[in-house]
């Protein structure tokens, strides 16, 4: 834990008036951008990477380094400033570069992108949940690795959002989360300048910030001079040293556009809208007209930080050499995390038993006995659920739950706050250490989309257990039908969109979710009990369904059609076969975006180009077919919203049927 000293004020004072000086040539010259943020919270950021945070620019992904996450994205000159002058590798020519094609200093910071971006943020509020996945993390991290003997876990995570973070839902989702969950090692700054991109905040709100956080379990402190930097550390070590129980709120009452006066503290500050006074304001902030300007004692300033921190990495370094020395079992597992190293999918697959031919089950529960099986190979996988571990079956069974007491527990609770559960998940993503799944209703992960695209973006790999998938929900009705939401999550890019159509397809569709690790996985799971295809080996269904796509019934005389279907409509598909005749083929498709990414000739294998006449079913939207029908082909699907009826009524009813399949067939 770094120690309390002094504060040189005038050291940090001058950094503070080049940073200003940073970001408004860098937004002048890209003529874009936002000034209103990085001008106004400068002191905070002085603060935090001149003094208080722990980090080695040297080792950007040093375990133990504290994570700062800017929230409020926007105004990402502020963290691409800080990183600069902090010794990262991100130069100044980057910072010049600003906004522009295939610089590091993208419009938002990404993950991935930008050496020392912890996450991939813009759209508001997002950082606020990716945060407290971070903290849970740490929590989680310290209580499975620490000894008695060393400390190699004891950061904290760090974030600056502002007003329109804190106005968007996700940011009360997750506050309740972190303060019911006792996460006191997770610190936010509140850049609260009352202002918002159109208006005056008052415009458009008038709730007590302080009272609403205390009030989901929150230590909060409220700075009248957010511009202060003793006042902004003090609030700091308080906050970093206090292991109460609580997340801690740093309220910063702070000018927007501070340096421009023409448009300081007010809306205009927020964007470009002061790009036109940079010439003038640089002079009343006493920068020379040299554009970019870094001052030779702000660079001795930071480089004698810098070695400081380098100091701090060394003596925990030696720490983390004896405890390796001491626990070699606990740090294989450990860099096996931060590494993405599971089981591979074949090992996971042998620790999956296979399961009773005779009996049909629902994929949701087929996916809950895999789940088990998998944990017991992967001990860093976390099972979380919206409310619904009883009905989305992803529970881990002998695991424990998460909680203050029981920070090992792998079981997360999240209550209904799907979209907090998309961003936390996201968080523990970004940490690198454990595996993140969530659980939820089919229908309700439109809730979460915005934080399912950001983990998309940012390659994170998570995945979610989405149960309860189509019109086979029955008589809860259209509400909870989600006829369109498999053909919309397959427009993500970088989604894996898995609907498996039995028992074995679920097992492999874990497998391929747990190994992956270049971007997400959605598995889409049955309500409905679905016949396990003995028709088909076990072989042949796992196999065939880790490639996205194989071919399910073999045509045993010359190719005279295809059916393709996934999820719970393959069964039909292999009962029109069978009614067909012989020339008709069925292709399983649980997966498109895997089919797609084998081969060309194994495309053609499964799907024979010269064979046209194909019939798709699935109980969802047609829209998306075409891509596999093509246009002499037909689709069976549901382009309407259901209704409520028991589920075999509803398919007869919306003519997704066996039967319908045959006459189509017959039609083309």
């Amino acid at each position: 834990m770094p120690e309390t000293m002094e504060l040189n004020t005038e050291a940090l004072a001058q950094a503070c008036t080049e940073a200003r000086g940073l970001a408004m040539d860098a937004v002048a010259a890209a003529a874009s951008g936002h000034l209103g943020l990085p001008l106004g919270s400068t002191e905070i950021g002085a603060v935090l990477f001149g003094k208080a945070l722990s980090f080695n620019p040297e080792a950007p992904e040093w375990i133990n380094r504290d994570r700062f996450v800017l929230s409020a994205g926007h105004g990402s000159m502020f963290i691409y400033t800080w990183l600069h002058l902090a010794g990262y590798d991100l130069s100044l020519e980057e910072l010049k570069n600003f906004r522009q094609l295939h610089s590091k200093t993208p419009g938002h910071p990404e993950f991935g992108e930008t050496v020392g971006i912890e996450a991939t943020t813009g759209p508001l509020g997002q950082g606020t949940g990716n945060v407290v996945g971070m903290a849970v993390s740490a929590k989680m991290a310290a209580a499975h690795f620490n000894t008695p003997e060393h400390t190699i876990f004891d950061h904290h995570i760090v974030a600056l959002a502002g007003d329109g973070c804190l106005q968007e839902g996700i940011a009360a989702e997750a506050g309740s989360f972190a303060g019911r969950f006792g996460l006191d090692n997770l610190i936010m700054f509140y850049d609260s300048n009352d202002v918002t991109l159109d208006a005056m905040a008052d415009k458009t709100q008038n709730e007590d910030t302080a009272q609403r956080y205390e009030s989901y379990g929150w230590d909060v402190v409220t700075l009248a001079d957010g511009h202060d930097l003793t006042a902004l550390l003090d609030a700091y070590e308080k906050a970093r040293d206090d292991d109460n129980g609580r997340p801690k709120l740093i309220i910063c009452k702070t000018e927007i556009g501070r340096g421009i006066p023409q448009v300081a503290g007010t809306q205009k500050a927020h964007g470009e809208g002061g790009v036109k006074f940079v010439d003038e304001d640089r002079k009343l902030l006493g920068l020379p007209e040299e554009k970019f300007y870094v001052s030779e004692g702000t660079r001795e300033y930071f480089a004698d930080r810098k070695a400081t921190l380098v100091e701090e990495y060394k003596t925990w370094e030696a720490t983390y050499t004896a405890w390796k020395a001491a626990n070699p079992e606990k740090a294989q597992l450990l860099e096996d995390g931060f590494a993405h190293k599971h089981a591979s999918e074949e090992e996971i697959l042998k620790a999956i038993p296979t399961f009773d031919p005779e009996k049909a089950s629902a994929t949701r529960a087929s996916g809950g006995e895999a789940l088990n099986a998998i944990a017991k190979q992967v001990p860093l996988l976390l099972s979380g659920s919206a409310d619904l571990h009883g009905s989305t079956k992803n529970y881990i069974k002998d695991a424990g739950d998460f909680d203050i007491d029981t920070p090992t527990g792998r079981n997360l609770h999240f209550g209904i706050r799907e979209h907090a559960m998309g961003a936390i998940m996201n968080g523990m993503a970004y940490y690198g250490l454990f595996k993140a799944s969530g659980a939820t209703f089919l229908t309700f992960s439109d809730y979460m989309r915005p934080s399912v695209r950001l983990a998309a973006l940012a390659n994170l790999p998570v995945f979610y257990i989405w149960t309860h998938d189509s019109i086979g929900v029955g008589e809860d009705g259209p509400t909870h039908q989600p006829v369109e939401t498999v053909t919309a999550l397959r427009t993500i890019p970088n989604l894996d969109v898995y609907r498996p159509g039995d028992a074995e397809e679920t097992a492999a569709a874990f497998a391929a979710a747990i190994e992956r690790s270049e971007g997400p996985t959605a598995l889409i799971l049955s309500r409905q009990n679905l016949p396990n295809l003995k028709q088909i080996s076990v072989e042949d269904r796992r196999n065939g369904a880790l490639k996205g796509g194989y071919v399910a019934i073999k045509e045993t005389s010359e190719l005279e059609a295809i059916i393709l279907a996934t999820g719970s409509e393959l069964y039909l598909a292999v009962e029109a076969a069978e009614k067909l005749g012989s020339g008709v083929r069925v292709v399983s498709l649980p997966c498109w975006e895997r089919f797609e990414r084998q081969s060309q000739s194994y495309q053609d294998e499964v799907l024979p180009p010269s064979c046209t006449k194909r019939v798709s079913i699935e109980a969802g939207v047609t829209l998306a077919w075409a891509r596999f029908v093509g246009s002499q082909g037909k689709s069976i699907g549901v382009d309407r919203f259901g209704i409520s009826a028991p589920a075999p009524q509803i398919y007869k009813e919306l003519g997704v049927t066996a039967d319908a399949v045959v006459e189509a067939i017959k039609a083309l």
